[in-house]
C-alpha cells in the first residue's frame, strides 16, 4: 500500500465518519457543522483525483453556499441550541434499510465495472474553458438545463433549513408570556406605583 492509497482511505473514512455524525446527532447546529466537514472531505477527494475545478466548485457551492446558508438560517430562527426530536422506530428502520440498499447498489456497480489496477491511458485532464462551454451549450451534449436546475439549490436549501429549524409549539402548551417586572421589595411594578401614591397622599 503506497502513500496515495493511504491518503484515499483516510479521506474516505473522514467523509463517512462526519456524514454519520451529521445524521445521528440530535443537535441541529452540530449536524450542520458535521455536514460542513463531510463536504470538505468530498472536496479533498476531488483534489486527490487532481480535478481541481470540481473541488473548487464543491467548496464554493456546497461548503461556502449551502452549509453557510443553513447555519445562518438556524441562527435566524433562534433554534441553534435545541435538540431535534427522537425519530420514531419505523423511520429508523427505514433509514437503515435505505443505507444497506445504497451500499449494495454501490458495491454492485463497483464489482461489475472492475476498476483496473494499472492503466496506460493519459490522466483525466479537461480544460476549464471546455467545462464552461458545455455548461452553457444547448446542443446534444450541453448542460444548460441541469445548470439552471442546480441554480435553484440555494433556494431549496434555505427553505428546507428554515422548515427544519422553525420554532414549533407543542400541543397542549401555550406560549409563555414575558414575566411582569418585579421590584426589589418583591412586589410588581403596579403595586409599587400604588404604594407610592398612597404614601404621598398620607404625607399631604
Amino acid at each position: 500500500m503506497n502513500a496515495s492509497q493511504i491518503i484515499f482511505y483516510l479521506i474516505s473514512a473522514f467523509v463517512l465518519g462526519t456524514a454519520l455524525l451529521a445524521v445521528t446527532t440530535r443537535k441541529i447546529f452540530r449536524s450542520a457543522i458535521w455536514l460542513l466537514f463531510s463536504l470538505v472531505g468530498v472536496a479533498g477527494l476531488y483534489f486527490w483525483m487532481q480535478v481541481e475545478f470540481v473541488a473548487a466548485v464543491q467548496i464554493i457551492v456546497y461548503v461556502g453556499g449551502v452549509v453557510v446558508l443553513i447555519i445562518f438560517s438556524i441562527f435566524l430562527t433562534h433554534h441553534s441550541g435545541s435538540e431535534l426530536p427522537k425519530p420514531p422506530l419505523k423511520r429508523t428502520i427505514f433509514s437503515i434499510l435505505a443505507v444497506l440498499l445504497g451500499f449494495a447498489f454501490s458495491y454492485n456497480l463497483i464489482a461489475g465495472y472492475g476498476f483496473p489496477t494499472t492503466t496506460s491511458e493519459k490522466p483525466f485532464v479537461v480544460p476549464v474553458s471546455a467545462i464552461g462551454e458545455q455548461m452553457l451549450d444547448t446542443k446534444k451534449y450541453g448542460f444548460v438545463l441541469p445548470f439552471e436546475v442546480v441554480s435553484m439549490l440555494l433556494l431549496a436549501a434555505m427553505i428546507g433549513c428554515i422548515v427544519i429549524a422553525m420554532r414549533s409549539i407543542p400541543k397542549g402548551k401555550s406560549i409563555q408570556k414575558p414575566a411582569t417586572p418585579i421590584s426589589a421589595n418583591g412586589g410588581t411594578f403596579k403595586q409599587v406605583v400604588e404604594s407610592t401614591k398612597t404614601m404621598e397622599e398620607k404625607t399631604t
